[in-house]
This record gives structure tokens, sequence and C-alpha cells, in this order.
């Protein structure tokens, strides 16, 4: 069981971290440029080339059963659900197998707007309750992983 961080944006390392201490679980960092992380065994980072999708990527290529993802792409959430891996946002939020349809349907029409020239909000702001919403889910889903 580990737990791999689409990193480079990612506003939960931190929680990230004292969770998977607490429940002895490995974390990867995965991004296009080094960040920092704690040293501890078992933190590893893994640094990709620059390329388009180069750390998704190697998240979907490691994502299988036994790891969590953690990313807010829905494009890799796709991929890792397919994979077997579970997929949450950093808001807490799960995706699953019967809600990345319709994620992924709005992702495109969102894109399809902004194409065209419409001027559209982004998401909500991350705020306080989304980090202990994600806390919470991260340990539930860890959790359900051990027990099999």
């Amino acid at each position: 069981m580990r737990i791999l961080v689409d990193a480079d944006a990612c506003p939960v390392k931190d929680e990230i971290y004292r969770v998977a201490f607490r429940h002895e679980v490995a974390v990867t960092i995965v991004s296009n440029q080094r960040i920092r992380i704690p040293d501890h065994p078992l933190v590893s980072r893994v640094v990709v080339d620059d390329g388009f999708d180069a750390a998704d990527d190697w998240i979907a290529e490691h994502g299988d059963g036994g790891a969590v993802v953690v990313t807010a792409d829905i494009l890799l959430a796709d991929r890792c659900l397919k994979a077997g891996a579970s997929v949450l946002a950093p808001t807490g939020k799960p995706f699953t197998t019967s809600s990345i349809g319709a994620a992924v349907a709005s992702r495109a029409i969102m894109a399809d707007l902004r194409a065209g020239g419409d001027v559209i909000g982004g998401p909500a702001p991350f705020a306080k309750a989304d980090r202990s919403r994600f806390l919470s889910a991260l340990d539930e889903v860890l959790v359900r992983l051990k027990r099999g």
C-alpha cells in the first residue's frame, strides 16, 4: 500500500505526510520540479521531465489496486481508477468509477466553453473545510485498504 501524490500544485502535502506516518504507509511525491520533502524513510520523491503529462503518466503507470492517488486532475483520476487505484481530490472528494464519467464530461464541457471564448469561473478557493475533509477521507481510504 502506498500514496502517490500529483504534487506540483497539491495543497495538502503536509496532511498526507501526517496521515501516512500514522498508518505507516509509503508516500511518493511526483512532480516536474524538485519539491522539498520530509527526511523520513516513508517519503520518496520522483522528479519527471518537463514533458506534457509526464508526472501524470508516471502516476498512472504506478497506480494500481494498492495505491491511493491524490490529484485534482480529472483525466489522471480516470486513468488511475481504471488501473484499480483509489483516488482522492485534495478537497477530500473521492473519485469513483460511478462518479468519474460525469466529472470527465463536465470537464469537457467547460473546456469547450473556454475555447469558445466564454468567461467562466474556476473551482472554489481551497478552504479550511476542504483540508479537514481531506484528512478524514484519506484516513478512511487507508483503513479500508488495510482491511482488504
